[in-house]
């Protein structure tokens, strides 16, 4: 009999983002609104709702007005700066050419869009959800799905704290906790551990294309007020990237302050690219030093982005739950947004549990979820820019964006292109070290350009040292034995973060070291790894970052 106690809701939501809280609120607004009882818990594995938040952020308020009609004269809402310039710039290693706005495809420009903290507009939601009765649990990660006896999932647990790295149990040892419940809505966000067990479980992704992703890292900036143009958006591509995709975002905050990062898709050829290093070396163009000149880095962070889009999203929903938000993929790449879209697959995913839960329903799929996805203006959008990311990666960046520009102007004007391109594994995608040339990236000068460890640190990420590692290699010989050799092991270098090292190779007895309490749960070691060698796994509640503003 397990040790563990258990609680019974009706729907039980795993994830604090934006699809998790707007299930939440949703199912709640339809309880009051029909008069009817409904129980719902929300689990975050962060120590605050809004810890491990990350984005950009330029936020389309599209979603949250579906949600929240009246949010703009609610108190206390983080949305105060609209953008207000829209700005593309092509770098080369020493200038920059604006690309003309007009000619970007309409629906690309960021008009009554919002800039600011992800992270903290989760945060107001947050209490927006506990004030119509929703029971969250910050700090408490979901690491084990449950299932019923007809194999239909009927709940989670949450981990076990006090257990020691050789897993024994310490005096502060307490077990986890069964929640049970008829509904489980999973939105872990990109790549979540308990995702990738259902999508292989249920056979949730068999007929749709591998997903991809990218690692973005981003850093906030406090500047000097002659430099800072409050709403303007900025974004880039071009240099440094030459054999690889991605590009930067400048995004012009509230009080002075600026969000700048780089997302480097994680299809590159070559083991020897650093996105961190990448990111510093696109800070030293002088377009963007010209801006931090005099100013402070005040935090730091990276998290993995869904690229894959319309052709990714898998079945989303299988007995006893459904896949919401980033858990699916419904990130738009070339508007390099997905917050609005996570909104709404939130609602459409409650709507479906409310209904089901009140006709007396339980551990059944919920199609309707299914449907409406399928009907809605999400799916739509994501059609539209299907075959952006494809075009670049096969064509490159220049005559790739030439060509995803003319699709979506076509797309536009309802000329739909014939055919809906495929993707590739990004871990497939490396090739063997010998036939690429090493960057050269230059050394940190703690000014303008800095270390993963200092930069670790602005991330306040902890984790308690003395607990079983969170990052697990399902063959430990791999990373020695296999990525050494071919790929001068990689991980050394796509993780932001500093967790991997191999140590004690110039005396010729090379050794794996894995920093765990370093992870800012960006989740690309369990992308890129070659093998697929490596598992990410919630560590104890509560660890990771603590991004304040992000």
């Amino acid at each position: 009999m397990s040790e563990r106690e258990s609680m019974a809701y009706d729907v039980v939501i795993v994830g604090g983002g934006p699809a998790g809280l707007a299930s939440a609120i949703r199912l709640k607004q339809r309880a009051a609104a029909e008069g009817k009882e409904i129980s719902v818990c929300l689990l975050e594995k962060g120590s605050e709702i809004g810890a491990h938040i990350l984005s950009g952020a330029v936020i389309d308020p599209r979603g949250l007005d579906e949600l929240l009609p009246n949010w703009r004269e609610m108190d206390g809402h983080p949305l105060t700066v609209e953008v207000s310039s829209n700005h593309h710039w092509i770098l080369t290693k020493n200038r920059k050419f604006d690309f003309p706005h007009i000619l970007l495809p309409p629906f690309m420009d960021n008009d009554d869009c919002y800039t600011g903290s992800l992270g903290n507009l989760c945060r107001w939601l947050g209490s927006q959800a506990e004030a119509l009765g929703v029971e969250i649990f910050p700090g408490f990660p979901a690491a084990e799905v449950l299932f019923d006896e007809n194999g239909a999932v009927r709940g989670v647990a949450t981990g076990d704290f006090g257990v020691a790295r050789d897993g024994s149990h310490k005096p502060s040892y307490q077990p986890g906790l069964e929640l049970h419940a008829k509904y489980t809505m999973f939105a872990e966000g990109v790549r979540g551990h308990l995702s990738k067990q259902l999508k292989k479980r249920f056979a949730l992704d068999v007929n749709s294309q591998a997903q991809v992703y990218g690692i973005g890292i981003k850093e906030l900036w406090d500047v000097k007020p002659e430099n800072h143009d409050e709403g303007c958006v900025i974004h880039t591509q071009g240099w440094p990237l030459d054999d690889a995709n991605g590009g930067g975002f400048i995004y012009h905050q509230a009080n002075n302050q600026i969000a700048l990062g780089f997302v480097t898709w994680l299809n590159y050829r070559n083991p020897h690219l650093s996105p961190f290093e990448e990111m510093q070396r696109w800070k030293t163009h002088p377009a963007i030093a010209k801006m931090l000149k005099g100013a402070r880095r005040v935090s730091y962070g990276a998290r993995a982005i869904n690229d894959g889009g319309y052709q990714a999203v898998p079945k989303l929903v299988f007995r006893g739950g459904a896949l919401v938000g980033c858990a699916a993929g419904f990130v738009n790449v070339p508007r390099i947004k997905g917050s609005h879209t996570a909104i709404k697959t939130g609602i459409m995913a409650a709507d479906a549990a409310f209904d089901a839960v009140t006709a007396g329903r339980a551990n059944d799929e919920l199609s309707a979820y299914a449907a409406a996805y399928d009907e809605s203006w999400v799916k739509k959008e994501l059609f539209t820019v299907r075959n952006t990311l494809p075009l670049v990666e096969k064509f490159g960046n220049l005559v790739g964006t030439a060509l995803a520009g003319a699709t979506m102007w076509l797309e536009h004007f309802g000329i739909r292109m014939p055919f809906t391109m495929k993707h590739h594994p990004d871990n497939e995608q490396l090739w063997r070290k010998e036939h690429c040339k090493k960057p050269d990236y230059p050394k940190p000068d703690g000014v303008l350009t800095f270390d993963r460890l200092s930069s670790v640190f602005l991330s306040n990420t902890n984790h308690e040292e003395d607990q079983p590692v969170h990052l697990q290699l399902k063959d430990p010989s791999i990373p020695i034995a296999y990525n050494l050799p071919l790929y001068d092991e990689p991980a050394q270098r796509y993780c932001p973060a500093g967790v991997y090292e191999v140590v004690g190779e110039e005396e010729g007895n090379p050794r794996f070291q894995i920093n765990a309490q370093n992870c800012v749960h960006c989740k690309t070691c369990d992308i890129k790894d070659p093998t697929q060698n490596i598992n990410w796994v919630t560590p104890e509640g509560g660890g990771g970052p603590n991004y304040p503003n992000m």
